[in-house]
C-alpha cells in the first residue's frame, strides 16, 4: 500500500466485512421464530464435498414455528438431516423421505439467557477484530511517515480518521447486539 488513503480504504473494507460477517452469524443464532438463516449455512457432506445446505436444497418457513428444507437431490436428505443435528442447533429435524420439516420450539428463560451470552461473546469477538484492523492500520500509515512516504500531517489525519472509523464500527456492533439480545428475549 503506497498511500494513507490506500490503508484508510483497505481498514474501511475489513471492518464493514467484520459487521457483516457478525451479522450473519447472527442470523445463524435461534430466537423463538424460524428463520432460514439458522440453517441455510449448514455444512452438509454432499457426494464428499462440503456444501451449504442453502446451494443444495430450498429452504422455507411456512409458519412461524416451522423451517422446511425441500432438497434438489433427495438422496441427500439423510446427510442433510446428519448436518442439522451436528450442527447443535437445539432443533431436531424430521425427515419424510421427500423434505425435511425442523419445528423450532419455544425458547426457556435459560436458553434465552445462554443465547444472549453467546451473541455478547460474538460482538466482543467481532470488537476485537475492528481493533486489530484499526492497530494494522495505524502500523502502516506510521511506517509510511517513517519510509517518507507521508508527512506528519497526513500521519497524523490518517490516524485520526482510522479512530473515528473504529469508532463508528464498534457503535455498529453495540446496536447489532442489542437488537439481537432484544431478538432473542422477546417471548
Amino acid at each position: 500500500m503506497d498511500s494513507v488513503d490506500d490503508i484508510l480504504l483497505d481498514a474501511e473494507e475489513k471492518m464493514e466485512k467484520t459487521v457483516h460477517f457478525l451479522h450473519e452469524q447472527f442470523g445463524g443464532l435461534r430466537t423463538g421464530k424460524a428463520s432460514p438463516a439458522l440453517v441455510e449455512n449448514v455444512k452438509v457432506n454432499y457426494y464428499g464435498a462440503p456444501t451449504r445446505l442453502r446451494e443444495i436444497a430450498n429452504i422455507a418457513t411456512p409458519e412461524s414455528r416451522l423451517i422446511v428444507i425441500n432438497s434438489y437431490d433427495p438422496n441427500a436428505l439423510p446427510e442433510i438431516e446428519k448436518a442439522i443435528l451436528a450442527a447443535n442447533l437445539g432443533v431436531t429435524p424430521i425427515n419424510d423421505g421427500r423434505l425435511i420439516r425442523v419445528p423450532i420450539p419455544e425458547l426457556n428463560q435459560e436458553r434465552r439467557a445462554e443465547l444472549t451470552k453467546v451473541a455478547r461473546r460474538m460482538a466482543e469477538e467481532a470488537r476485537v477484530a475492528i481493533r486489530n484492523v484499526r492497530r494494522d492500520a495505524n502500523e502502516h500509515i506510521k511506517n509510511l511517515q517513517k519510509n517518507s512516504k507521508a508527512s506528519e500531517d497526513e500521519r497524523d489525519l490518517g490516524l485520526e480518521h482510522i479512530q473515528k472509523e473504529t469508532d463508528t464500527y464498534t457503535g455498529k456492533i453495540d446496536e447489532a447486539v442489542k437488537l439481537k439480545e432484544k431478538d432473542i428475549m422477546a417471548v
